[in-house]
């Protein structure tokens, strides 16, 4: 399982959840709204959308970019909308906009899929639409934008470290794996040749002459071999100083 697949299924309940918190952030307040028909649509919308893309969060490859954009669409769509359908006393007070906390879901989809710079750019323009619906700067919005765009940003940040934590343990594990299959190669060489030698050996003892000293060239040649195989090579010889080997100069 990927690293970051927790992350996806982490996403899928947030989402999940705060689709209902949303709704049911509406329902309480239903009397208070200019045109509560016009928010009931949008959350009905909202929760629809939600349910039908379960599978598209579950995983990177099913999150696409296009899916992404539409996400971002359907909650800016939201923000901006709260400002028709809501009072201008509760917009100027600071209520809720219509999807509520669910947009820092398709902020966080960004940063889980492209990182942290994704996070940034997709947060700083839920920002701007905060600011809009808001119709200016207000303490509570921008606390509420540098909340989302810091947290997605870190999580964007962990989510790219992870990546490469990941991609170097899996090249670790590959480096390893062929190291392990070099030495399982180089001793059915070594066994071979070995064979080879004593082979010759005995071939060269039998047949004499000529052949017999190339037969006990390659029995020395097997124990050398042998040797290194068992014991490993053996350690350079360092040489001996200058100093100490002519002695010093008078």
């Amino acid at each position: 399982m990927s690293v970051e697949q927790p992350l996806w299924q982490a996403l899928t309940g947030y989402r999940l959840l705060t689709m209902v918190y949303a709704i049911s952030l509406f329902g309480y307040d239903y009397d208070e709204y200019a045109y509560p028909l016009g928010a009931a649509s949008y959350l009905a919308v909202l929760a629809v959308w939600t349910l039908l893309t379960v599978r598209n969060v579950s995983s990177a490859e099913r999150c696409t970019k296009r899916f992404l954009a539409a996400d971002l669409t359907v909650a800016i769509s939201g923000i901006l909308l709260s400002a028709v359908v809501d009072t201008p006393e509760r917009v100027a007070a600071g209520g809720p906009t219509l999807p509520s906390i669910w947009t820092a879901g398709a902020v966080l989809g960004f940063a889980i899929k492209g990182g942290w710079r994704w996070a940034a750019v997709t947060s700083a323009v839920v920002g701007v639409a905060n600011l809009v619906e808001r119709g200016g700067f207000a303490q509570d919005t921008i606390h509420n934008v540098l909340l989302v765009w810091i947290a997605s940003v870190a999580i964007g940040y962990v989510v790219e470290v992870a990546r490469i934590s990941e991609r170097t343990l899996a090249r670790a594990l590959e480096i390893e794996a062929a190291t392990r299959e070099r030495e399982r190669l180089a001793r059915d060489i070594h066994d071979s040749v070995l064979q080879v030698l004593a082979m010759v050996q005995r071939r060269g003892t039998e047949l004499g002459g000529e052949a017999a000293e190339l037969g006990r060239m390659a029995g020395e040649q097997e124990v050398a071999l042998r040797t290194l195989v068992s014991s490993g090579p053996a350690p350079a010889r360092v040489p001996a100083p200058r100093d100490a080997a002519h002695g010093a100069p008078g």
